[in-house]
């Protein structure tokens, strides 16, 4: 990560720098996250037919879904409520200048990212209450499976599998429980080759960052927004490491260097999908998180449990209102922004990108001009990637925690047992 930090800024120095980057530089990273995302749905429908069918009672696994998503809803709210505190106290929007907004507005305010972002958001909006829960549900398995945007229907569909395959005699269900044993045993094998070139593909991933960053000026405009930002990232890190601490009585110093790869690997993808299979080995292998908690847990909270995107939505939604819409921050308008928040983290797509759509949501929900939204997003555009880069690391952190608080309730956090890539070579 250094290195790639240190050889992008040399490069940005240099005027052919930022072309030999992109042109030959960035595809080992994008071939390395490509190739996650193509295990990221084998895994998940081997992991939680094998996890659950693995149970043997459906009841377990009742105690599970329900201890995970409680735990997850409780987490996202902890976050938004921190990211409201801390942007009500520090009011990073009343440094913000009118020459700042108005160079912010012209760069950005007819980005192409940024319509998209906004019609995406509206598209969302125009469905009905429900329509999450329509979304969960596929028309066509393997169509959800050729689509990582569309976990859910995967998480569903081999949730409903494993549990199908429990309310049938054992002898009829043993070849298909040992064909996903075997698949979920080679895909693991996959994801231990494939990490084999993280280190080149995260030097990689880095240098594109700091070549393609935006006009340093503008970014040091924004430096106490983001600061809000980061501040509240690190409170939930706090929050984290405290529950490790006080209910599995593990070491939190100990538990951030087992999840570290994992950590790292999201920082640098910005992805919570493609650091899925990462995730799930280092909690298994490393921290002693049964597979029956791990494999539900995980997939589960790749796609629903968005607490450090949660968090920059209330810091950033506020922020925009306190430069652009100071009358529209009222009491009520707030505790909107924490309900509208939860909601749309849930089912939210685990890909980059996905927290500006939900912000869009949020905005609209409290009343906030619409005139005026293609410019509140400039405001916050040209830092967003390295906030998103850091809030999906909290989303993976949040992620590992909540496995291992389940799995310590039910009696299901173990000893590690680590395994090298080369085992059985």
């Amino acid at each position: 990560m250094l290195l790639g930090i240190l050889f992008g800024y040399t490069m940005t120095l240099l005027p052919w720098g930022k072309s030999l980057i992109q042109d030959w530089i960035s595809p080992l990273g994008t071939i390395f996250i490509n190739l996650l995302k193509l295990i990221a749905v084998p895994l998940i429908l081997a992991s939680l037919i094998k996890g659950i069918s693995d149970l043997k009672d459906i009841s377990k696994f009742k105690r599970i879904g329900g201890r995970t998503i409680l735990i997850y809803i409780s987490t996202t709210i902890i976050a938004i409520v921190i990211g409201l505190s801390l942007v009500n106290i520090l009011q990073p929007g009343a440094n913000i200048t009118e020459a700042t907004i108005n160079k912010l507005t012209e760069t950005y305010a007819t980005n192409a990212k940024i319509s998209s972002r906004i019609a995406e958001a509206s598209k969302q909006q125009s469905q009905g209450p429900l329509q999450f829960l329509i979304d969960m549900v596929p028309q066509n398995a393997v169509a959800a499976m050729s689509n990582n945007k569309l976990m859910l229907q995967v998480i569903f569909f081999a949730i409903f599998l494993g549990i199908s395959m429990l309310l049938i005699p054992e002898k009829e269900s043993d070849s298909l429980k040992k064909f996903f044993d075997s698949l979920n045993s080679v895909v693991l094998k996959m994801v231990d080759l494939i990490m084999l070139g993280a280190p080149y593909a995260v030097f990689a991933l880095l240098a594109k960052v700091i070549v393609t960053a935006d006009d340093p000026d503008i970014l040091i405009a924004l430096l106490r927004y983001a600061g809000t930002v980061v501040l509240g990232l690190l409170l939930m890190v706090l929050v984290y490491i405290l529950a490790i601490a006080f209910y599995t009585k593990k070491s939190p110093i100990w538990f951030l260097k087992q999840i570290s790869p994992a950590q790292l690997l999201a920082f640098s993808t910005s992805s919570s999908a493609a650091t899925l299979p990462v995730t799930m080995e280092r909690v298994e292998e490393h921290v002693g998180v049964d597979q029956e908690v791990s494999s539900f847990v995980l997939p589960v909270g790749a796609t629903i449990n968005m607490d450090g995107t949660s968090l920059y939505q209330a810091v950033a939604a506020v922020f925009i209102m306190q430069v652009l819409w100071p009358e529209g921050l009222t009491l009520s308008n707030q505790l909107s922004i924490i309900l509208t928040a939860l909601l749309a983290s849930i089912g939210s797509a685990a890909v980059p990108g996905a927290g500006m759509v939900m912000l869009v949501i949020v905005l609209e929900t409290v009343g906030f001009p619409s005139e005026r939204l293609a410019v509140g997003l400039a405001l916050i555009f040209a830092i967003d990637r390295p906030l998103d880069m850091l809030r999906t690391t909290i989303n993976v952190t949040g992620d590992a925690t909540v496995a291992t608080i389940v799995a310590k309730s039910v009696g299901k956090l173990g000893k590690p047992n680590i395994k090298d890539w080369d085992d059985h070579l």
